[in-house]
Order: C-alpha cells, then sequence, then structure tokens
C-alpha cells in the first residue's frame, strides 16, 4: 500500500484525514466571497481548498435545445451554457484566489475539465489535480493530466468497476506516481442510504492506494462514518 504526498503532507494509510474544502461555485460570482470561504475553510481546520477551473465555452456548448436543458431539480430550465457561465470561477480570479491559500498555509489544487485548464492551472504552480467524476472516463485528460507528473485524486461517481481501473492504469501508463481515489456518489445532495461505503474497502482491496470519500450528503454523519 503506497501513501502518497502533497507537498510536505503524507497522506493515506495509517495517517489522519486529509480533509478538502469544496469552493466550487459557492462564490455566487463574487471574488469577495470566494476569499472568505478560503479563510473560513481555514478557520475550520482543513488541510486543503479546491476549486474547479473551466469556463462555460470549455465545458459546454451555447445550444439552447431541449437537450442542453435542466429538467427539475433547483436549475431547473435553465441552459447549461448559461449554469455553467454563472457557476465558474473567472481564471483572471485563480491568482488570488491562490495567494489567499498559501498564504493561510493551506495547499490549494483545481479540478481542470480540458487541456487548455490543466496549462492554465501549470503557470499556478500547482501542488496536485484533481479529476472530476464527470470527467473520469475522459481518458486523454487523465492521462495528460497524469503526464504533469503530479500527485491526481480521481473520483469515481459516475464509474464502474472497469471504468475506475482504466483510469488508474491510463494515469500509471501516463508517468502519475502517486494516485488517490475518492468514492464518490454524484447526487446533490445524494441521500445517507444511498452513500453505500463499503465502496471504499473494495476500493482499497482492489487498488492498494489511498481511498477517500467525495461527500455530498447533507450534514457530518457520512464523512465521520467514511473515516
Amino acid at each position: 500500500m503506497k501513501n502518497i504526498f502533497i507537498k510536505n503532507r503524507e497522506i493515506g494509510f495509517g495517517k489522519i484525514p486529509y480533509i478538502i474544502a469544496e469552493i466550487s461555485g459557492n462564490h455566487n460570482g463574487d471574488i469577495n466571497k470566494a476569499l472568505d470561504l478560503i479563510e473560513k475553510a481555514n478557520e475550520a481546520g482543513v488541510d486543503a481548498v479546491k476549486i474547479q477551473t473551466y469556463t462555460a465555452k470549455t465545458i459546454t456548448l451555447n445550444h439552447k435545445s431541449e437537450d442542453f436543458k435542466i429538467k427539475g431539480g433547483i436549475w431547473d430550465g435553465k441552459y447549461l451554457f448559461d449554469l455553467y457561465n454563472e457557476a465558474h470561477t473567472p481564471w483572471e480570479w485563480h491568482k488570488e484566489i491562490f495567494k489567499k491559500a498559501n498564504d493561510l498555509g493551506l495547499h490549494i489544487f483545481s479540478s481542470p475539465f480540458d487541456f487548455t485548464a490543466v496549462d492554465f492551472l501549470e503557470e499556478l504552480d500547482v501542488p496536485a489535480y484533481k479529476i472530476a467524476s464527470f470527467e473520469l472516463l475522459d481518458l486523454p485528460l487523465v492521462s495528460y493530466v497524469a503526464s504533469k507528473k503530479k500527485p491526481i485524486i480521481l473520483s469515481t461517481g459516475m464509474a464502474n468497476k472497469k471504468e475506475i481501473y482504466e483510469a488508474v492504469k491510463t494515469a500509471q501508463k501516463a508517468g502519475a506516481r502517486e494516485i488517490a481515489l475518492l468514492h464518490c456518489v454524484s447526487g446533490y445532495p445524494t441521500p445517507i442510504q444511498e452513500t453505500n461505503l463499503s465502496t471504499i474497502t473494495k476500493l482499497i482491496d482492489m487498488f492498494q492506494i489511498p481511498i477517500g470519500l467525495s461527500d455530498h450528503t447533507l450534514g457530518t454523519v457520512v464523512p465521520v462514518a467514511a473515516v
């Protein structure tokens, strides 16, 4: 079983949990709120904060058809392009966001959604990468991220066992030597009864690498149980 290191922090078997606070689109388009969320995460005692790096143009098409319209939930009736345009973290914010986290002593990295995002994050000298569940099957992206030879964390929310195996092997073949997986259920929010935390131990047995949880439930019961 091989642990990984992000900067000088060892993560994995026999170590205390490495806690990542997801900032994502919770800034609601306000950089000051993004910076405040990082401060609040630091006060809560997390090890790292994570953002997502994409633009509406790099993640979807500006197409006003039913196939690109959300049905149900809190975003019912919105088109994907409009939603992503509203939710993305502007690239011109990244430098200030990274400085804020680094000044507080937090690790900060991101989930890229295409090659241009990876190139941009390399300019910011990210210490690690996270592959989102919806991108785990994008093996060219996994390979490109892995080629940077930095720790890579893969979320598994949209993949079956065979697809997870393919993503891990793709990352290893492309040069990644430090890989972790996150058990994930891509429900927003995820009902507690659907979390199936026993998958964590199954993934440990399968891959012998650090396994964590990407949690979308409400409250603290599930992450505590996962630990």
